[in-house]
């Protein structure tokens, strides 16, 4: 009913049969670098690290960029960018927020850029929301506009060129 696991079975030594009724095979020389099948940090599931917090006593001046998940809970004046990024109730971000995820808690005075936007209850924003989705719960605080892109996140789009009277365009 039950066998016995070659994990936990001991190397065998070149030449020697194991339990299992197979031979080991023979170095040509030094160790193997090779990894073998069975080598269990590859077979291991990845964790995904916790967010970062910026505590509430934490004030910054300056932008924050990561790849990972981001929680303020304190002030920042600078631009802001995250996989994930939730702004607490009690904290303030003067920049722009740019975030695959976005839920805003707290109050925000620039502009928003995210795949999924969420602006729960206790959120206060000033400015411009550029979203792919949106959620806004009902008490949210919200002046500026909202507009819908395929691709929020793509911030490298110039402004296009409008034309002046007299069929001239300005850039």
């Amino acid at each position: 009913m039950f066998s016995k696991s070659k994990i936990n079975e001991p190397g065998a030594k070149p030449g020697e049969t194991s339990s299992t009724g197979t031979t080991a095979p023979a170095s040509s020389g030094g160790t193997s670098a090779a990894p073998s099948s069975q080598d269990t940090r590859s077979s291991m599931p990845k964790t995904k690290p916790p967010a970062s917090t910026l505590s509430a006593d934490l004030h910054i001046k300056g932008n924050i960029k990561t790849s990972g998940d981001i929680m303020i809970e304190g002030q920042v004046e600078g631009d802001i960018r995250a996989h994930l990024l939730t702004v607490g109730e009690g904290a303030t971000v003067k920049g722009e927020l740019v975030a695959d995820d976005v839920v805003i808690n707290g109050r925000i005075i620039g502009r928003l850029r995210g795949l999924k936007v969420r602006l729960t209850s206790s959120a206060r924003v000033e400015g411009d929301i550029i979203h792919k989705t949106i959620a806004i719960e009902s008490g949210a605080h919200f002046e500026g506009s909202v507009q819908r892109q395929e691709d929020p996140l793509n911030t490298t789009g110039a402004p296009k060129t409008l034309p002046k009277p007299g069929g001239e365009t300005t850039s």
